[in-house]
């Protein structure tokens, strides 16, 4: 019986390390693309980095996949598992090319990405540490955007694009991604696996439709907002340079519709400096925090009366036009920031959004309540289905929604059965109680996360910063949103930039996956009894 439980244990970790192996496969395949962009600007190190990265990434994934054969397949909880472990490997893994480009390329090399007389090295020299290059990694494939790149431009045009490639193909989900691709998984063995890392819904009669639906209208929206970006830039900045707009367009297409938040400018979306930039901004940051469900049902099924009548999205629209109001008029309060009204409304659509672009410095604002109004809005997201962090707007709607119920249920008659509508559905008692509590749950713990997070970083941070400032960066980090009040740096201790790299994974995959992982790891995967 022993010798049993042992080969059938042994056949489910084939299966798991299988799965990851296609997922280093794709990993590998898809940085030929970047690696023609570095041939493209000339920088040979780079494509040369590139290159090596995604041999190593293709050899590894290819002797998991055809090495360990097994005709085990997965329960729910192996499919939790296989996602954690598979994005945990692809972010290590989607590393490699910051650190191997920066150990190849000649000193002379990296200091011409500099600006002509800065006064600053090449921010490359930052990823010759592994754990900086892991930290980029994660927070690009989980679409965070904290950076270890003091200066962004002076790590040359590849892993600039680089970066802006991780957010988007993190955004929509690289286990979807692998069966949009691939379609190699049985009908119940996709269910799982998109069902683990995805929370939204089945569009199509087979998963693998679905995935590559979901796959089509994203990259869509993003090629309408490089259009859109792209015309916008041409106007308000008739002499920014056509290359620069087209290069700069493309990333912050990727960065925007994944709530990414990386920029190929040294001070993010401030470099612009231009206010009409930032408000061209605010609505593919928008469209980005919105469910990709939506837009299928919209754009492929034409279900045009969705644009207002999905909860989420009219949630979205109206949160951030009041949040943004709010956040203005308490910034004017202050006294401190020039422009409030141009300040306050991008920061807290980036904020809500989870997209992270930044044009002013969190750490100078002076106060507290209003550094929390933006963490709060971080801590919530935007919709399910979409490419955010955080919360989610559709658990705090159904917490709200619950709150009401239950205090309504006390003004009941015993005897009546009280259907209770909600985002266009017809919810029984114990079907309310069920969802209400799996919101409430799931709050509790990302709350909490968020919570201990900040604790450990105020103890760990450098001096000059606040608590404010440590819930600022914790909610960012776990709400993978990428707003920085300076805490994020290359000189950090290496112990708080851990726990990010674990925030920023964990708030990518809802926390369940990750603790799943982590309770098989010290515990194994036999029910408990408590």
């Amino acid at each position: 019986m022993k010798s049993n439980n042992h080969h059938s244990r042994f056949d489910r970790l084939k299966m798991v390390s299988r799965q990851t192996g296609s997922l280093l496969v794709l990993l590998g395949l898809t940085m030929v693309i970047p690696l023609i962009v570095s041939l493209i600007y000339g920088e040979f190190f780079t494509s040369l980095g590139f290159l090596i990265s995604s041999l190593i990434c293709i050899a590894a994934g290819f002797s998991l996949y055809k090495g360990l054969h097994t005709s085990v397949e997965p329960l729910h909880r192996h499919a939790l598992i296989i996602a954690a472990l598979g994005w945990l490997s692809v972010a290590i893994m989607g590393g490699l090319p910051y650190m191997i480009t920066a150990y190849i390329t000649p000193a002379e090399s990296a200091e011409q990405f500099c600006q002509p007389g800065a006064d600053y090295i090449s921010s490359l020299y930052f990823f010759r540490n592994p754990l900086h290059s892991i930290f980029e990694g994660m927070s690009g494939f989980t679409t965070t955007g904290l950076s270890m790149a003091v200066h962004e431009p002076s790590i040359g045009k590849g892993l600039l694009f680089y970066r802006s490639w991780t957010q988007l193909l993190g955004g929509a989900g690289f286990v979807i991604l692998s069966l949009a691709v691939f379609g190699h998984s049985n009908g119940r063995t996709a269910y799982l696996l998109y069902g683990a890392e995805s929370t939204g819904e089945r569009l199509r009669p087979s998963i693998i439709d679905t995935a590559r639906s979901i796959w089509k209208v994203y990259i869509g929206i993003t090629l309408f907002s490089f259009v859109y970006m792209v015309i916008g830039t041409l106007i308000i900045l008739p002499d920014y340079s056509l290359t620069e707009n087209i290069f700069d367009s493309v990333n912050h297409a990727m960065a925007a519709q994944s709530t990414g938040g990386f920029s190929t400018l040294d001070d993010s979306i401030a470099g612009y400096r231009s206010a009409g930039m930032e408000m061209l901004y605010v609505l593919p940051m928008i469209l980005g925090a919105l469910a990709l469900p939506f837009y299928v049902r919209v754009i492929y099924d034409k279900q045009i009366s969705q644009i207002w009548k999905n909860i989420q999205t009219r949630a979205v629209i109206i949160l951030s036009i009041l949040g943004s109001i709010v956040l203005s008029f308490m910034l004017m309060k202050t006294g401190g920031i020039s422009e409030p009204f141009r300040v306050g409304i991008f920061q807290f659509v980036s904020g809500l959004s989870t997209t992270g672009w930044q044009t002013s410095d969190v750490h100078a604002w002076d106060s507290a309540s209003i550094a929390f109004l933006v963490s709060a809005g971080m801590i919530v997201g935007g919709a399910a289905g979409a490419t955010v962090g955080g919360i989610k707007i559709i658990r705090v709607l159904l917490i709200f929604k619950g709150l009401f119920w239950q205090v309504s249920s006390f003004f009941s008659s015993e005897s009546s059965i009280k259907v209770v509508r909600f985002n266009e559905k017809r919810l029984l008692p114990e079907e309310m109680n069920r969802e209400l509590a799996a919101a409430a749950t799931f709050s509790f713990i990302y709350l909490l996360f968020v919570l201990v997070s900040t604790l450990i970083t105020y103890y760990l941070m450098g001096s000059g910063y606040s608590l404010k400032d440590a819930l600022f960066e914790s909610a960012s980090a776990q709400g993978t949103v990428g707003l920085s009040c300076g805490i994020t740096n290359p000189g950090m201790s290496p112990f708080l930039e851990i726990l990010y790299i674990i925030q920023m994974w964990a708030g990518r995959l809802e926390i369940i996956p990750v603790l799943v992982l982590f309770r098989t790891i010290f515990f194994g995967t036999k029910a408990k009894v408590v």
